[in-house]
């Protein structure tokens, strides 16, 4: 059981980071970009969906070796065993769409309840992200560009505190 629980805050912890490092690099790049507003934001969200699969690789290659080393369960149902087989469950559980075609049985059960959860923050973070950064670069017809440029200048200030 400490085994599980170790293995579930290694890789939670482990998709964090990536995800925080994909979100934070936008930040500081998006500014300066001498493109559109609306490429920025696709940039954005090219970007957010990048991490996300990024993020649901990491869980990938967890089912892949948890259901090889059979103590930990095994995946069941429409399931082949492969990495892109493991790829294909992540996904369905890190975007909560659950299918139902594989089910888990063992200790696997815990790492795919926390990958849901996990995916349910990240997604919902990524969101967020999009939404300030539309403000930003929506609110430019209105506000000068160095005007936002200076606000991003002071988050980014602030963010080194």
């Amino acid at each position: 059981m400490i085994s599980i629980l170790l293995v579930n805050g290694l890789l939670i912890t482990l998709v964090i980071i990536i995800h925080d490092e994909f979100l934070f690099r936008l930040t500081r790049l998006m500014p300066y970009l001498n493109i559109r507003r609306r490429s920025r934001l696709m940039l954005g969200v090219f970007g957010g969906l990048t991490a996300h699969a990024v993020e649901v690789w990491v869980f990938a290659f967890a089912y892949y070796i948890m259901h090889a080393e059979k103590n930990w369960g095994h995946l069941e149902g429409n399931y082949d065993g492969t990495l892109l087989g493991s790829f294909y469950y992540s996904l369905t559980t890190f975007t909560t769409l659950g299918f139902g075609d594989i089910v888990p049985h063992g200790d696997m059960r815990y790492t795919t309840g926390m990958e849901s959860l996990t995916g349910l923050v990240l997604i919902t973070w990524t969101a967020s992200f999009l939404f300030i950064e539309m403000q930003k670069y929506w609110a430019i017809d209105e506000v000068n560009r160095d005007e936002v440029k200076q606000i991003d200048a002071k988050n980014s200030d602030s963010e080194k505190d």
